[in-house]
């Protein structure tokens, strides 16, 4: 299923946004975040496979202010381009155009639940979208910082689990070098101080994963952690 550039009003900016809606009936709908590299080719590609499984799927971007139609590779280069647009993204951005997206999503369906699914700098988004009431459920895949600092400034956005009332799911590579072992420590012990018996936040290691292990036009996709991201993703989705 091949999904279509859409534009969303409603908020501090326009958000051109990729969109794939499901023909068929399904409660969950999902708004992707994407990795410094903006709406690309892998992302776009995440949104149409999800629509392929029956659920409509929304990619937004989170460079609108700086870099509206932002699509990157992979190179040093690129990294360097992406890396300098995140610098200039703050939290109250992120809250504002998640807002606006979810507003868009709920007027193409009567009460979606919403899942939150973020890669990189959109899985430290993700995290901080899960603070929205209307969010039911978030994904953060290798979302790097989070235990050390915030979008703009601030407490690290860690601190923010005391708003996050749906569920939310952490997936990490145990050799990544972005989030190493003390992050991770420090991500499992505030979920552990957050949600005591563990029925809202869960937390995943993925033994050998580099980060970027879920994109197939990375060096470091990892096949067998792909998969197990996937698993987890669909499982759960059905689930909630």
């Amino acid at each position: 299923m091949t999904g279509n550039w859409v534009v969303v009003e409603g908020g501090p900016v326009p958000l051109r946004c990729w969109w794939s809606g499901s023909m068929k009936e399904n409660p969950n709908v999902v708004l992707v975040l994407p990795e410094v590299f903006g709406i690309n080719s892998w992302v776009r590609s995440i949104v149409d496979r999800l629509a392929d499984k029956g659920i409509s799927s929304l990619a937004m971007p989170l460079f609108a202010r700086t870099a509206p139609e932002m699509e990157l590779g992979y190179s040093e280069q690129d990294l360097i381009e992406g890396r300098m647009h995140k610098e200039l993204t703050t939290t109250d951005q992120i809250l504002a155009d998640g807002s606006a997206a979810i507003k868009w999503l709920q007027k193409q369906y009567l009460q979606p639940r919403i899942t939150v699914v973020g890669f990189c700098f959109g899985g430290h988004a993700a995290l901080i979208l899960s603070t929205l009431d209307e969010v039911s459920s978030t994904f953060d895949f290798y979302g790097a910082g989070v235990s050390k600092s915030r979008p703009g400034g601030g407490p690290p956005s860690l601190e923010l689990l005391s708003q996050v009332s749906g569920k939310l799911t952490c997936l990490f590579g145990t050799a990544d070098p972005l989030i190493p072992i003390s992050d991770r420590n420090a991500i499992q012990e505030a979920f552990k101080m957050h949600d005591v018996f563990g029925k809202r936040f869960s937390y995943l290691e993925i033994d050998g994963a580099d980060h970027g292990f879920m994109c197939e036009s990375r060096q470091s996709f990892n096949v067998k952690a792909s998969e197990i991201g996937w698993q987890v993703l669909m499982e759960r989705l059905q689930k909630y």
